[in-house]
């Protein structure tokens, strides 16, 4: 398995658009995509310039259902 790295929301946000992902809906600071096809949600906090930490990341990826290799390589 590869290292995680340390990512911003926008990056993260260009990754799952890239896998397929389509924005649902915004609540506060966190924003909603939706997958049209297996429609798996995940959310992505957006806190001004603040970073995505490893762990988060992570769950995110395993919320997209999509593979860490395949998320780093989009």
């Amino acid at each position: 398995m590869s290292i995680i790295p340390v990512l911003s929301a926008r990056v993260v946000i260009r990754k799952l658009i890239r896998a397929g992902f389509q924005y649902a809906k915004s609540h506060g600071s966190h924003q909603y995509y939706i997958h049209p096809i297996t429609k798996r949600m995940t959310s992505i906090p957006v806190h001004g310039g603040n970073t995505i930490g490893r762990n988060l990341l992570k769950q995110i990826i395993n919320q997209a259902g999509i593979s860490i290799e395949r998320f780093l390589k989009l």
